[in-house]
């Protein structure tokens, strides 16, 4: 099946650019591209992409706030958007998954990291571009709250899935690293998501860093 996917950027290089490393991909189409935010939520809407690839600033809306209206908390239907940028401030990357968004992917990781984030959300997963991921970690763990006395009910195993996803793994790699199934994994983080009342796997991370979990030495 062919992931759909929206371009969000302002400058018309970058989108021809993204265009072209995306639609080199056989399971892969680009079926609008819009140059400002508010354009892209309209495009968004009528189109209804799988995967929507957003640049953080853009005129009129910017990527953050684009994030929020198509994923944020409380839409219903949310799709699924990736934050794709030059600029990996920590105040940006924190913004947009707070804002809903499944991926953050800098513009300069290379394309096969880009065709990897599409492939994920259209999966149902989540992925953060690996130079801002430790970064990531280290500024949640020194500004987060110090975490409540009494944690949501999760089992010891829970813990160790929810540790290795904030970490960035994949389902696949958590499955081999504790040494379950596939669908055992995917069984564990729908009981979590529930348990700690989040929507997907970024929820989840977000609640791992806050709480501390993460050893970012």
């Amino acid at each position: 099946m062919t992931i759909s996917v929206l371009l969000a950027d302002d400058q018309a290089m970058i989108r021809r650019g993204l265009r072209l490393i995306l639609e080199d991909q056989p399971d892969i189409s680009v079926v609008g591209e819009a140059p400002d935010g508010a354009e892209a939520v309209a495009m968004a809407r009528r189109l209804r992409p799988d995967v929507c690839l957003v640049d953080i600033r853009m005129p009129r809306l910017d990527g953050i706030e684009v994030t929020r209206v198509l994923a944020g908390p409380g839409v219903p239907d949310p799709m699924r958007v990736i934050v794709v940028t030059t600029f990996d401030l920590d105040e940006y990357v924190y913004g947009a998954l707070r804002g809903g968004a499944v991926g953050f992917v800098l513009k300069d990781a290379g394309p096969a990291l880009l065709v990897e984030a599409v492939r994920a959300a259209h999966n149902g997963e989540a992925l953060v571009s690996p130079s801002v991921t430790v970064r990531l970690l280290r500024h949640l763990t020194a500004t987060a709250p110090p975490p409540p006395a009494q944690p949501p009910p999760l089992s010891d195993r829970e813990l160790e899935v929810v540790r290795a996803l904030a970490r960035g793994r994949t389902n696949q790699e958590i499955a081999s690293e504790l040494f379950i199934s596939l669908s055992t994994v995917k069984s564990h983080l729908s009981g979590i998501q529930t348990k700690l009342g989040v929507r997907n796997r970024v929820g989840i991370a977000a609640w791992a860093w806050e709480n501390r979990l993460i050893d970012t030495r």
